[in-house]
């Protein structure tokens, strides 16, 4: 099953027969059997007809819009899980403090495991940087991480480790392209911009299994509970950002397949990739996602069914993702 990107503006997504049609100015650009198709994302200014989203509905294909720079905006679904026993859990989670905190510190060890393990993996083959000052700094904040008793020290502690690994990254992108911090809104350089639109696509991956599954994403644990904030979807990207994104920004830039000329820089809005660009870095996405020996779509279902467990049975903790190799 693929997964469709478009990004053509102004083209229109209609429905023939059983098929997906994508047409500008009356031709054809794409022509898709409907059970080719798990998924469709729309960025930014292309049109829908009415027969095409009953027949995405009809046929289960989840469909995202996004703007061009990537931010999500919604979704067309199927009605969703029908499995109320598990929102009712979810919820009753929410009131038990100890779940949340516990829960919380094992999402912010793994990512600060995440980050350690990047770190070391990039000096293997490059021991002539020093990173040991936030390999020491990392384990340090690891280490005070058990003795937290409340969600915004937790937090603390995974800011503090944010900060500390981003400057430790910055240092692990060779070339012209260069990154000193984290930054969102806008991204003031093009590797923040990658790094934003992998967390964004990733999060939305997430979204949408968790509504298959039949939690309520806005519910979440760690990440505090805000109007229009997925909350438990970020939960999850917790321990994905760095062993999917981070490294696949990595491997982009260094490997020299996107360089300076595949950005532009928007006025008063940071740093976008271009169109042929971003075609090119969807490309390498879904590549680098389906990978057999490690299908990471397959990984992100198991991950949210282990979460349905955790919420539903008492005995079973819930267990991030560990990638050790």
């Amino acid at each position: 099953m693929a997964t469709i990107y478009l990004t053509e503006q102004g083209s229109v997504l209609k429905k023939t027969y059983k098929r997906i049609l994508i047409e500008k100015d009356g031709e054809k650009l794409l022509e898709i059997p409907e059970f080719k198709v798990d998924r469709i994302l729309i960025f930014g200014n292309v049109h829908i007809t009415t027969p095409a989203i009953n027949f995405l509905l009809d046929n289960g294909i989840d469909t995202s819009f996004l703007s061009l720079k990537g931010k999500f905006r919604g979704r067309l679904a199927p009605v969703e899980s029908k499995n109320i026993y598990l929102r009712m859990a979810q919820f009753k989670k929410y009131q038990d403090n100890n779940f949340k905190i516990n829960f919380g510190k094992i999402i912010v060890e793994r990512k600060i495991k995440n980050f350690i393990f990047i770190l070391h993996r990039y000096l293997r083959n490059h021991p002539e940087i020093d990173l040991s000052f936030y390999l020491f700094s990392l384990k340090k904040n690891l280490n005070s991480l058990a003795r937290k008793e409340s969600l915004s020290s937790i937090r603390g502690v995974e800011g503090k480790s944010s900060a500390i690994y981003f400057e430790a990254l910055g240092r692990m992108f060779r070339g012209g392209l260069q990154f000193t911090k984290r930054s969102k809104n806008p991204p003031t350089d093009p590797i923040n911009s990658l790094l934003s639109l992998g967390y964004i696509l990733i999060t939305n991956e997430l979204f949408s299994l968790l509504c298959a599954t039949g939690f309520d994403a806005y519910l979440g644990y760690l990440h505090e509970i805000d109007y229009g904030r997925p909350s438990l979807a970020l939960d999850l990207v917790e321990e994905f950002r760095q062993p999917v994104i981070d490294t696949f920004t990595l491997s982009l830039i260094n490997k020299k397949v996107l360089n300076e000329n595949d950005f532009e820089k928007r006025a008063n809005q940071g740093y976008y990739l271009r169109e042929e660009a971003q075609k090119k870095y969807f490309r390498h996405y879904e590549k680098m996602l389906t990978k057999e020996n490690n299908h990471w779509r397959k990984i992100f279902q198991r991950q949210v069914q282990k979460l349905a467990e955790a919420i539903l049975k008492e005995n079973i903790t819930y267990k991030p993702y560990a990638r050790e190799k």
